[in-house]
């Protein structure tokens, strides 16, 4: 067993973290180093003070804040009574992935880097700044910085006398050995053995409730070019209690032909059952993953085969392959140089891990089945905002999905996972039942009765506000101002009926933008402007509070800019007053947002 222990730690929301950091592990591995790679959450920091060697990866999500797994450690770290001596035992590195079309660009892993210089932790390098925008990705930086790295690590931590570094091309042992059965246990359904249906605690990742979908219904007119569907599902019983704000995460599963295609491919068994054994003991089995399981249920609940891989899929891929024209391509695809063209082969199309494996027979068919969670991510659980109020509709919980469908130069159309899986369930043929848990989201509003608030929400992104208009009718709260944006009022006008109503009883002021009715398209960002009076008098005298939801691409900076304008021509305030009162009104959280890539 080796005796220098590296500690890989990640904050992960896309899994793009994570894939970095399994890859710190396999090149330490390489090398010698014994090394565990553990979410930030699921580590006891407190144990921190013990530790000599730490690489911390870390995402930076939304407007700079840092990942849902690693929410605890930031808490934790940045407490104020820590003492400035609190790691001076520790060597470290923070690599960091962002995205530089963000204003806080790697915030989380600059201010992390800082604060563990503050706590006596000595840095190895300087901080890392993977680059989603850069023509390359991340790995741009992320290549060089990690060669710097296992020299200073090498330097500190030599390979033991008598053994050298595993070379590139050889296979580490897998982490896990699949031990299969003779027969199929007799024992009830791996579903249910995992999540239930009368939890005795609230629902979580590691054990979802059951929720029986009560309805599915299309929302947008079939003329439209988006199937969007308003999803109902009973929650009785499950101990899961939500207030306006809050997101349900959804853990969705592969279709049954790709299972099917995949056994093919692969040589496998769906029906086989098997037992999961770590080489390693610090190694955990996934959290969700019944002891015995059969390969069918591997393949459709847990593992991404559907996914885009990444490049370290390929990098493995190639050590596994027998055949030399295979293995070469794998290479190619997997080296520093080759990563242009692995973007146009996988990335850009979208081209999925199934369909990857289908245009590498000989190597597919040879992938012994103990690689399998080496090779392939698991399936990452989707989060929704809650579209209702268990006020207005007790033990009842309603999203509403945008089903992902798209075109790429691949003759397939792409769809998403979870919106395809969750549009192609349909109650009315039979009983069905989804896994699901609830957590707070990143919008919290007023709890007194008399003030306003401010919803921007176009598209999809008002459905966290229909959560907050019931609950707030129900409370009798007024000052319920809602700006609805979406492309035609006849296709794609979510809730319409429901607004009018709310409207006629005032309790809600509804303006609509519809972008595509006009020659010049209107957004929400013209109409907020254009009651840039009403604005300015309820924030600034009224303290109401303002929230954002929708895409993150172009409409979250088009309504800062219609806000910066309204606090200048109704407000009367100078460019750099407007800019100071924006920042006080998302410090205070008096500005709130929740977007989505």
């Amino acid at each position: 067993m080796p005796s220098t222990r590296l500690l890989v730690l990640f904050g992960s929301q896309t899994g793009t973290a994570e894939d970095v950091s399994e890859r710190l592990g396999r090149e330490a591995r390489r090398r010698r180093l014994g090394c565990r790679v553990q979410a930030l959450d699921s580590y006891p920091v407190v144990n921190l003070i013990n530790e000599p060697l730490v690489i911390f990866v870390c995402a930076t999500t939304g407007q700079g804040d840092p990942p849902d797994n690693m929410k605890n450690f930031w808490r934790f770290i940045f407490r104020k009574h820590l003492p400035s001596t609190s790691l001076c035992q520790m060597d470290f590195a923070v690599l960091g992935l962002g995205d530089s079309s963000y204003a806080k660009f790697n915030f989380v892993a600059k201010k992390l880097h800082r604060r563990l210089l503050q706590l006596g932790a000595t840095a190895l390098l300087p901080v890392c700044l993977g680059d989603e925008q850069h023509d390359l990705g991340p790995d741009a930086a992320v290549d060089p910085w990690l060669h710097d790295l296992w020299e200073k690590v090498l330097g500190l931590h030599p390979v033991p006398l008598g053994l050298s570094v595993i070379p590139p091309g050889v296979p580490l042992p897998s982490k896990f050995i699949l031990q299969f059965l003779q027969e199929a246990p007799r024992t009830g359904s791996e579903e249910q053995r995992v999540a239930r249906t009368d939890p005795q605690s609230p629902p979580s990742e590691l054990q979802p409730f059951l929720a029986h979908m009560v309805t599915n219904q299309r929302v947008t007119s079939l003329s439209h070019f988006q199937d969007v569907r308003l999803i109902e599902f009973d929650i009785t019983g499950s101990g899961i209690s939500f207030a306006a704000g809050d997101v349900v995460l959804i853990q969705p599963q592969n279709a049954a032909s790709h299972v099917q295609q995949f056994c093919q491919v692969l040589g496998l068994d769906p029906e086989q059952c098997f037992m999961l054994q770590p080489r390693e003991s610090d190694v955990p089995c996934p959290m969700r993953l019944p002891q015995p399981c059969s390969v069918r249920h591997l393949l459709s609940q847990h593992l991404d085969i559907a996914g885009v891989p990444r490049r370290s899929f390929f990098e493995q891929l190639a050590c596994l392959s027998p055949s030399e024209l295979e293995r070469d391509k794998l290479l190619e695809l997997s080296s520093a140089t080759g990563q242009e063209e692995l973007s146009q082969y996988c990335s850009r199309p979208r081209r999925t891990t199934l369909e990857v494996l289908c245009d590498f027979p000989c190597t597919a068919a040879a992938i012994p089945p103990d690689y399998l969670l080496d090779l392939i991510p698991l399936i990452r659980p989707r989060a929704f905002s809650i579209a209702s109020s268990l006020l207005a509709h007790p033990s009842r919980l309603q999203i509403l999905v945008a089903v992902v469908q798209y075109q790429t130069r691949l003759k397939e159309p792409r769809r998403g996972l979870c919106s395809s899986w969750l549009a192609s369930l349909d109650p009315g043929q039979g009983p069905v039942q989804v896994p699901l848990w609830v957590r707070p989201g990143g919008l919290t509003f007023p709890e007194t009765p008399d003030t306003p608030v401010i919803m921007v929400g176009p598209g999809t992104g008002v459905a966290p506000f229909r959560a907050a208009i019931q609950e707030r009718v129900a409370r009798g709260q007024a000052g319920n101002l809602l700006f609805f944006g979406c492309r035609w009022r006849d296709q794609d006008f979510y809730w319409e009926a429901e607004w009018k109503e709310l409207e006629k009883r005032g309790c809600l002021t509804l303006i609509t933008a519809f972008s595509r009715e006009q020659e010049q398209k209107v957004y929400v960002q013209h109409r907020l402007q254009e009651l840039g009076p009403l604005v300015w008098e309820l924030l600034d005298r009224q303290g109401a509070y303002f929230y954002l939801a929708g895409n993150a691409k172009y409409m979250p900076a088009g309504v800062s800019e219609a806000l910066t304008s309204i606090f200048q021509e109704d407000g009367g305030l100078s460019g750099p007053n407007a800019a100071d009162y924006l920042a006080r009104l998302q410090r205070t959280l008096r500005f709130q947002t929740e977007t989505w890539a």
